[in-house]
């Protein structure tokens, strides 16, 4: 049986307290998780995860918010897929050290560093 280890990145400030539910050991969220093994996007993730909602809502066309990512990490397959790999990231340019400042600028330099 093939299995997958799967990361992931949730916002919790986007999480439907309403839809939070409790349990005999504690609150619940149901969630559906997204995986895609066959590629990755621009930051190296395979899906998305989504707040569930209720079969009557998903009949209606309801969705739930989108709380984040997820990324696989280990497979055990032994080697990792294509997908497995994240995409490369586009190389970030070297900024240059910033300009000097007027001293003639009142808001370049905080009064208090003025010796006089």
């Amino acid at each position: 049986m093939k299995k997958i280890a799967v990361s992931l990145r949730i916002d919790v400030t986007k999480i439907d307290k309403a839809r939070l539910y409790k349990g005999a050991k504690g609150t619940y969220l149901d969630a559906v998780a997204f995986i895609n093994l066959d590629e990755v996007d621009q930051y190296g993730y395979n899906g998305m995860i989504t707040q569930s909602v209720s079969k009557e809502e998903k009949e209606a066309g309801v969705q739930g918010p989108i709380l984040g990512n997820d990324k696989v990490i280990w497979s055990s397959e032994g080697q990792a897929t294509q997908a497995l790999q994240p995409a490369p990231r586009p190389q970030q340019s070297q900024q240059a050290a910033p300009p000097d400042f007027d001293d003639d600028i009142p808001f370049a330099k905080p009064h208090w560093l003025t010796l006089s």
